[in-house]
């Protein structure tokens, strides 16, 4: 999680928070079968408590979330589901659970990225494959002094590292791996649309994912202790719904509060954003009694202040990496460049620019200019 949305709200949280270990080391590799090339990111220096980001297990940090709301008034109810979203005159009134109508004079829908209440009220479509991928994450129990030994951590230092090209078979999407304090979070993601394609299995791959030679010494002599599978949303404003009706708002992956930008993946601090955004909205309609669309539309100004600003800049992205060359030619490039850098067998010298365009030509010199082009556009 980065740290400066829920800083702002509660400051200092990470003293008290859950947190597994603050993020020093950014990786990013781009695989092949049997070869990778990491770029290593290195932040030495002392930063602001809103300018680090945290590992965290949303298991200890969401309930740790849940004890600061409950210590605000909030009251949590869990193991009921809610089946429907309860309108008068047009207007949401409430939800109903299980048989039992709950009155409200708003309604925050937050029930994740297949949102069927902000499909029922008519405020969402059904989502597209093309908007979502599968992740998949496996929790890997290791020593605390294994984990620190073998990504270079001292003290409470983490790793977040992350994987394109071979973990999802040439696929959109690609692997993860997140240093906790004695686990690490392991998973790849794949985009929901390309499975139709795929040769594998989500859980096949992830397993090939653990065998690859730059991934297996990192998990070495781990134990299983948890296995997970989720839906995100993957297409940021492409996806979004209508976020305000009459006594109702949308936030978090409902509204489809996440970014892939490649190097990294943004999703839990957008959804506090949101969260705040709403809030802030609720309390200004209880001066005024006013729970209507219009007089809960602040909540788009709160967005467009916060949030929407990123998504917003990055929203042609999700386009530009739905690119099969991303996740086949590309990796395979820069692996295959590296590979005879770095090969010294004693037979003749190749100057370095034959060694680079032979390896660029795999691509096509076309691609790589109209990749390049679109590339510089929408960053």
């Amino acid at each position: 999680i980065y740290a400066h949305s829920l800083e702002r709200i509660i400051p200092g949280f990470a003293e008290q928070a859950p947190v597994e270990r603050v993020i020093t080391h950014e990786k990013l590799a781009f695989m092949t079968d049997n070869g990778a090339m990491t770029v290593d990111y290195l932040n030495g220096e002392k930063a602001g408590p809103s300018q680090v980001s945290y590992s965290v297990l949303r298991s200890k940090f969401d309930a740790w979330l849940m004890e600061q709301a409950e210590e605000a008034g909030a009251q949590l109810i869990t193991g009921i589901r809610v089946d429907n979203v309860v309108q008068r005159d047009g207007k949401v009134i409430g939800v109903e659970a299980d048989g039992d109508v709950i009155e409200s004079r708003v309604v925050i829908l937050a029930d994740g990225v297949n949102s069927l209440l902000a499909e029922k009220l008519g405020m969402a479509k059904r989502v597209e494959a093309a908007h979502v991928a599968v992740g998949v994450k496996e929790l890997i129990e290791l020593p605390k002094s294994v984990i620190e030994d073998r990504f270079q951590l001292q003290g409470n230092e983490g790793a977040a590292c992350l994987f394109a090209g071979s973990p999802t078979d040439g696929l959109m999407g690609g692997g993860f791996l997140y240093t906790n304090e004695n686990t690490l979070s392991l998973g790849l993601v794949c985009g929901l649309h390309h499975l139709q394609e795929a040769k594998k299995s989500v859980p096949q791959m992830l397993e090939d994912f653990k065998q690859h030679p730059a991934v297996a010494p990192l998990i070495a002599g781990g134990k299983l202790v948890e296995y997970a599978a989720h839906v995100v949303p993957e297409a940021g404003m492409n996806m979004q719904p209508e976020l305000v009706g009459d006594g109702v708002l949308i936030a978090g992956d409902a509204a489809g509060m996440c970014m892939n930008l490649g190097f990294t993946i943004r999703g839990m601090d957008l959804a506090v954003a949101a969260g705040e955004a709403a809030a802030k909205t609720v309390l200004s309609a209880m001066q005024s009694n006013d729970f209507s669309r219009q007089g809960l539309a602040e909540y788009r100004q709160h967005l467009d202040n916060g949030p929407m600003r990123d998504m917003r800049m990055y929203q042609r992205l999700p386009t530009f990496l739905d690119n099969p060359r991303m996740f086949t030619r590309y990796p395979e490039m820069v692996v295959g460049i590296a590979r005879d850098l770095f090969t010294v067998d004693g037979s003749a010298p190749v100057p370095m620019r034959k060694k680079i365009l032979r390896h660029a030509k795999k691509v096509g010199f076309i691609n790589l200019m109209k990749d390049g082009i679109k590339g510089v556009t929408v960053l």
